[in-house]
């Protein structure tokens, strides 16, 4: 059995892959042999997908920075609560103190039935120390929040002891005064003169505290 050797031209093949190479029209693509325009396609191919996937990448590189910084909000959320929720009973007892201090701060804060007793107290104190009260004139209540404020301007004579005495006894009342603006001059007698402004408070009731409420709401009336 005989076997023909046959060798293939590479030469020649070459040569025609050269040939479909030359004298290309780059304007005219469409005219182009098979060969090149196949790598064409193939070569804008891959320009086409590169440019998407490192487009792709770059938006998932900014939603990954996204997430890694929410992760860290998140962790330090979670290290406040659980510290929160380790110290709650702690937290707990610590408001209930707080509600004992304010509720005992309302107690010293006279109730609007109460403003006359209040007052009362104040001149008797004055009196009860031998002064003479040129002055006693209660103003207008500022009303707060929570709370109405009544200034009072007062105007006292007496001795220094007495005066000196008398403001010990305001500081002393079991409700909340301060006394304001203290001014002393001496008078003809020898005696002094005390000009200042006591300040009370009392504590709004539930339909001041509304009304409050409602007027500090946007778009209420004025």
């Amino acid at each position: 059995m005989a076997f023909r050797n046959s060798s293939i031209d590479f030469a020649a093949v070459q040569g025609k892959l050269r040939k479909q190479f030359s004298g290309l029209d780059p304007n005219d693509p469409a005219s182009w042999p098979d060969l090149p325009k196949y790598l064409l396609c193939a070569a804008v191919t891959v320009m086409v997908v590169t440019l998407l996937w490192f487009l792709w990448l770059q938006d998932s590189a900014d939603e990954l920075e996204a997430e890694r910084r929410r992760e860290t909000q998140l962790r330090q959320d979670y290290s406040k609560k659980v510290a929160q929720a380790v110290n709650l009973e702690a937290l707990k007892k610590q408001r209930e103190q707080v509600l004992q201090y304010v509720t005992q701060l309302e107690k010293q804060l006279p109730s609007k039935a109460e403003m006359d007793a209040l007052l009362s107290d104040i001149n008797q104190a004055g009196l009860g120390r031998s002064l003479q009260f040129d002055l006693f004139r209660p103003g207008l209540v500022n009303v707060r929040e929570y709370y109405a404020e009544l200034p009072i301007a007062l105007k006292v004579t007496g001795r220094f002891h007495d005066i000196g005495s008398f403001t010990a006894d305001v500081a002393n009342l079991s409700r909340i005064v301060t006394l304001n603006n203290l001014s002393i001059t001496p008078a003809r007698d020898g005696s002094l003169t005390l000009d200042a402004t006591a300040r009370t408070f009392r504590y709004l009731d539930l339909e001041e505290v509304a009304a409050q409420r409602k007027a500090a709401k946007p778009g209420a009336k004025k």
